[in-house]
Order: structure tokens, then sequence, then C-alpha cells
């Protein structure tokens, strides 16, 4: 089997564990124009300008609202993004966030350094400390909104500190559900964790669906001194109707990972800079997945954990060829290609057919090696978007 050489471009540092992983052929270069794939974290490609040859973007994390993802798919380039990679180091965060807001641990640690020149500190202490009591964990109710890679991990620990755990989410996966403990209580709609829980954590992703789901009205369903952590996106909360309801003590703190002017200037908010995931573990995490699914695309055209295309895995290949063809989810569209194939003689010896929305994937291995037009014959079908000539045994 033949593979290709190619050409990687680095938007932001990608670890170099993750880098380090691709096989002898690929080069890290300096400049996206050549590039057949590309590796990013956080730079914001929304109004870049694609060249014709990128093939993916690999983004090293979960969230991808920095990326085009209609215009991506549009001009056939696969997205991933590496879903759970960061999950530990996030789910670390979420507990700290728990125990910051239930004891006034960074209260007490500002009185110490304000008053460090006092030489009799340790009698002074055993007055000031009453100020900064707190609550223990243990016994409380969490309500966790999301049960994804993180949101199984918070739930998870907050089981083993002792506390009462509510979790909703109603696209749970099987592999989530495998992981998930059974101590965990089932919540059918949103409203029984807003009225359970003295701790409500949300992780879900983003989305016009998603956008301000914390809001007045929800606040107003919340148990009164209830602590909000949002470690997902700032935007799913409406920050003015939160920022009211912590002056007024319905909510008693709020604990996000995303400073925002109105979140910044919150009265009883622990606004944490964007922590979630910045741990050496989870950067090296990300960028080896990252990795990872970006070469098999390349090299094989499996996709896996795409956002904007299906997921597709046929292995490596073992015959002839393999050509991976990206095509609008119309009726008719598999037969037209299959009849191609048929049609030149070529004998299809694997296919693999998935859609997603708009879009779909064919992989198919041939038994025959292929004539050199086939590519930009199988491009004249109407609602093909892109045609990938990816293996030629020799």
């Amino acid at each position: 089997m033949s593979l290709k050489d190619r050409k990687i471009y680095c938007l932001n540092n990608i670890a170099k564990v993750g880098t380090d992983g691709f096989r002898s052929g690929y080069t890290l270069i300096d400049s996206m124009d050549e590039a057949a794939g590309v590796l990013v974290r956080s730079a914001d490609m929304k109004e870049m300008s694609f060249p014709a040859g990128l093939r993916a973007i690999a983004r090293a994390g979960a969230g991808v609202n920095n990326i085009p993802l209609d215009r991506c798919a549009e001009e056939g380039i696969v997205v991933f993004n590496t879903p759970g990679a960061n999950a530990n180091s996030v789910k670390e965060l979420v507990l700290c966030g728990m125990l910051l807001a239930s004891r006034d641990i960074a209260g007490g640690i500002a009185w110490v350094r304000e008053n460090a020149e006092d030489k009799d500190i340790a009698k002074t202490t055993e007055k000031a400390k009453k100020a900064f009591a707190g609550h223990e964990l243990q016994g409380k109710t969490l309500g966790v909104i999301g049960l994804g890679a993180i949101g199984v991990l918070v739930a998870n620990a907050a089981i083993a500190l002792g506390m009462k755990v509510y979790g909703f989410d109603p696209y749970l996966s099987v592999n989530s559900a495998w992981h998930l403990s059974p101590a965990v209580i089932h919540a059918e709609k949103i409203e029984q964790i807003y009225a359970a829980s003295d701790f409500i954590t949300i992780h879900v992703p983003a989305t016009a669906n998603t956008k301000g789901m914390i809001s007045a009205d929800a606040i107003a369903q919340m148990k009164n001194g209830v602590v909000l952590l949002n470690f997902a996106r700032d935007t799913l909360v409406d920050e003015n109707a939160f920022a009211s309801a912590l002056a007024s003590g319905v909510v008693k703190c709020y604990v996000s990972d995303f400073p925002t002017p109105a979140s910044a200037h919150m009265k009883n908010a622990i606004v944490i800079p964007h922590l979630g995931a910045s741990t050496e573990e989870a950067e090296d995490n990300c960028a080896v997945m990252a990795v990872r699914q970006l070469q098999d695309y390349l090299d094989n055209g499996n996709i896996h954990n795409s956002v904007n295309w299906p997921e597709i895995n046929l292995g490596v290949c073992e015959t002839e060829a393999r050509v991976g063809i990206l095509h609008r989810n119309i009726p008719n569209m598999l037969s037209q290609i299959t009849n191609f194939f048929g049609n030149q003689g070529l004998n299809i010896e694997n296919l693999a057919n998935k859609s997603r929305g708009d879009y779909a994937y064919t992989l198919l291995d041939i038994s025959h090696p292929m004539p050199h037009d086939t590519v930009e014959r199988l491009k004249e079908i109407n609602g093909v978007i892109r045609v990938r000539r990816i293996v030629e045994n020799k």
C-alpha cells in the first residue's frame, strides 16, 4: 500500500507528544496554503478562507465555535474535535469550584495576605476565621445538566463525595449510560434539577437551542441560595438575569470559567480565567487524539468524532484502492455512485455510507486499480461535493 505524503499546518501551538504521533511522510509546515490538514485549538477561523487542497481540520479540544462548520461542510472539509480528552481536567476544576463556593476559601486566603505583617496573626486568625466558615459538600444535592464525558465524571465524583446527585440528559448515549454511577438519580425533566439542587452544573454544548438556557425563568424555579457552576460556555447563561439574582441573594454564588465584562463585575461570583482544560495532561490528550483522528482520515478515509460529517470506519484498506465521496444527502446518490463503478467494470469489495443532516459520506474499497480520471468523473454526479482518491496499492 502506498501512502501519500501529507502537509499539516498548526494554527496554534499543539503539544509535541501529539505531533510526534504522525507517521513518516507527514510534515509540519508554516502556512495553510499547501496543507492537507490543520490542527487548531482556540484560534478564530470563522473569517478565514481555506485553500482548495485542505481536507480536514482537527480541533484539539471539545468546543468548535471558533470554526465555520457549515462552510467547511459545503467545501468538503471534515472538522474533528476531541470529546472526552480533557474531561478529567474539567471535572477536577468543577469539584474545586464547588468547594470554593461552599467555603470562603478565597476570602480566607486574601485575609491572610492582608494581615501578613501582623505579628500575632496566629491568634488573630482564631477570631477572624469565623467569617470564612462554610458548609460541607457531603449530604448536599448536585444537579448535573448534560451527561456527556465531563458530566458523567462530575456526577460520579460527587457520588463518591457523599452528595445526592440528579442527572438530566434527554440525549444520553449508551456509552455514557454504561459509565454513569447507578446512584445518580435520573431526572426526566430539567425542572427537577432546578427544584432539588443545592448546586447545579451545566455540561451541554453551545447551540442556538441552549443559548441563554439558564434564564430568569429557570432561576425562578431554583432553590433559594443555589450555586450554579458553568464550565461549558458563557452563552448558556443569561448574565443580566444572573447578576440580578446574585445581587438579591436568590442565587448564592455563580462559578464561571468564562470571564466576560458582565461576569467579572458580578457580586458573589467566582470567575476563573478559562482554566478548565488548561493542564498539561489535558493538552497532551487532546493533541494525541486530534492527530490520530486527522491521520486516520487522511490516510484511510475513516471519520471519528467529526462535528459536521457522519462517522465511518472501514479500517485499513486491504484492496487495490479506496475512494471517499463527500456528497449531499439526497435521493439516488448511492445508486448513482455504485452504478458508476459498475459501469467502469470496477468491483466494490467494501462499502460504507452514512448521512448526517444535509450531508452524507460514502467510502468504498475497490478490487482493481482505478482509471486516473475516476475522481474527475465522479465529481460530475450532481450532489457530489468532494472526491478523495485515498489509497492505491502498487
